[in-house]
């Protein structure tokens, strides 16, 4: 029952989502500017990381992706509160696993497309990655939008407006996009500023997927990195499913 109730959800928000093409094709709008606008500016430019400036930049791009779309993705669940959809949810004998399943695994549906068209636009540009490694990478975008996805459901469903969802999200997110090593390795920065950004799971992720794109992948970096996601979307999902339990939904 609850793959069934599942797929019911998941088809619905993804049909809600191939009818918007804006939300599609818009999404990948920010990684794209950086991808065009500040990627010429690294190359030949000493980076301290394996790999040309292609390499260090796109991964980053990827998860940064993830991190800004599913962590607003909380917002549809505010709006679907105020036009009674939740309600009427909630008196379904529909699975609260599958409530949120279903639409967390259309968001990581819709971002792994959207990072296929933002690989796709980086070789034109002169990206060079073996395909497992950019497979790789694919899976740790998915996996990230999983788990921001939840988190940002659950405290839609503890707030009342987009006014108090909006400024928790950036608070959250721009110290995570900073710290994280995004755009350039933070082995370039001082030793503190490094040491301060493994607190952040973000940084696991990214150096994982660097690693894929320059081929290495028995690595530490790889190792902490799958444990890290896995570990994060596990967390993420339980803590979602539990509110969403608990508020009925």
């Amino acid at each position: 029952m609850l793959l069934h109730d599942t797929s019911l959800v998941f088809g619905r928000y993804l049909r809600q989502t191939l009818r918007s093409r804006f939300q599609i094709l818009f999404g990948i709008l920010m990684p794209l500017l950086h991808l065009l606008f500040f990627g010429p500016l690294l190359t030949g430019l000493p980076l301290g990381s394996a790999g040309d400036s292609w390499q260090v930049l796109v991964p980053g791009l990827l998860l940064q992706l993830s991190l800004f779309g599913a962590s607003f993705a909380g917002f549809s669940i505010i709006i679907e509160k105020s036009t009674g959809v939740v309600e009427r949810m909630r008196v379904t004998p529909v699975s609260r696993l599958a409530l949120l399943l279903g639409r967390v695994l259309r968001d990581a549906l819709l971002f792994v497309f959207q990072a296929v068209l933002l690989v796709l636009a980086a070789l034109a540009m002169g990206l060079r990655a073996p395909l497992p490694g950019v497979l790789i990478g694919f899976a740790f975008v998915g996996l990230l939008a999983l788990s921001l996805a939840s988190l940002s459901y659950a405290l839609a469903m503890r707030v009342r407006t987009p006014q108090e969802f909006g400024p928790v999200i950036n608070a959250l997110t721009m110290p995570a996009m900073l710290l994280s090593g995004l755009m350039l390795p933070m082995t370039l920065g001082p030793a503190w500023l490094d040491v301060l950004s493994h607190f952040t799971p973000l940084r696991y992720l990214v150096d994982a997927v660097r690693d894929a794109y320059v081929g290495s992948y028995a690595t530490a970096h790889m190792l902490y990195g799958f444990l890290v996601a896995l570990g994060f979307a596990v967390l993420a999902v339980t803590v979602g499913t539990r509110v969403f339990r608990r508020a009925g939904a």
